[in-house]
């Protein structure tokens, strides 16, 4: 199985697409695949665009973050961060598996490599790669339905998947909790290759945001730095919205806004 050391680009994938959601057939006759394909959709779209608010906890300190971001597919991601006004206008496009920074306070643009998609944005318990999703744990990984828990007063399939032997991942092992009702994903539990548990991250506040019910704030709390976690809430966001592939382009990070 080839891992990464470094990289694994949760989120703006993993926050900022989704899909139209509907039953293909009734939940209890769907596989484990299935589950995690159709919860999946549901937390991804065709495109979107949302406003995000980020509170970073540490036990001495907060600090507050927001940003708007679009993406279309699994393909396209954008993020433009409204505040603090110190960070404000900063970019971060995504386009396939590439990730850029556009700094207006220096007037660059700047490539992020592998070696630095698990590092820290922003400071937050988020890394680069969790913000604009570069694995899929649909296609990346095998999936296998251990068995069904009560979580948040949901009954819900606890999920196991395991990285396909070809696939470039850096997590070892997840467990996912997606509700029997509706599909929605409650919880996951992120391991390294060793079997140590890295991340939680819990997902809460159901909310419906128009064509779909969906988790609208999400808790991603570290296993090994007691104190610290960063939460991520939604304030808006717009499924199916209209975007060509060209606003997704570099020349566009030092326009959008």
């Amino acid at each position: 199985m080839k891992l990464f050391d470094h990289s694994y680009l949760k989120t703006l994938g993993f926050f900022f697409t989704f899909f139209v959601f509907s039953y293909a057939a009734p939940a209890q006759k769907l596989s484990a695949t299935e589950i995690v394909d159709k919860a999946n959709d549901l937390m991804r779209g065709k495109s979107s665009y949302s406003e995000v608010t980020m509170r970073i906890v540490r036990p001495k300190w907060e600090r507050t973050l927001s940003f708007k971001a679009w993406s279309k597919g699994t393909k396209y991601s954008m993020l433009y961060i409204t505040a603090p006004a110190k960070e404000k206008g900063q970019v971060f496009l995504k386009r396939d598996k590439e990730m850029w920074n556009w700094i207006p306070s220096i007037g660059r643009t700047i490539k992020i490599p592998p070696s630095m998609m698990m590092q820290s944005w922003m400071g937050s318990d988020m890394t680069n790669d969790d913000l604009v999703k570069e694995s899929s744990i649909v296609e990346d990984y095998d999936h296998k339905l251990i068995g069904t828990e009560k979580l948040g007063g949901y009954d819900c399939y606890k999920i196991e998947l395991i990285p396909k032997e070809e696939a470039a991942v850096v997590w070892g092992k997840i467990y996912t909790w997606i509700t029997k009702e509706g599909l929605l994903t409650l919880k996951n539990e992120f391991y390294d290759e060793d079997g140590y548990l890295v991340n939680t991250e819990n997902l809460s506040k159901i909310k419906n945001v128009g064509d779909r019910t969906i988790p609208t704030f999400f808790e991603m709390i570290p296993a090994d730095k007691p104190g610290n976690k960063t939460t991520m809430e939604f304030t808006h966001i717009k499924f199916n919205v209209p975007l060509q592939d060209g606003f997704f382009s570099l020349q566009n990070m030092k326009r959008v806004h």
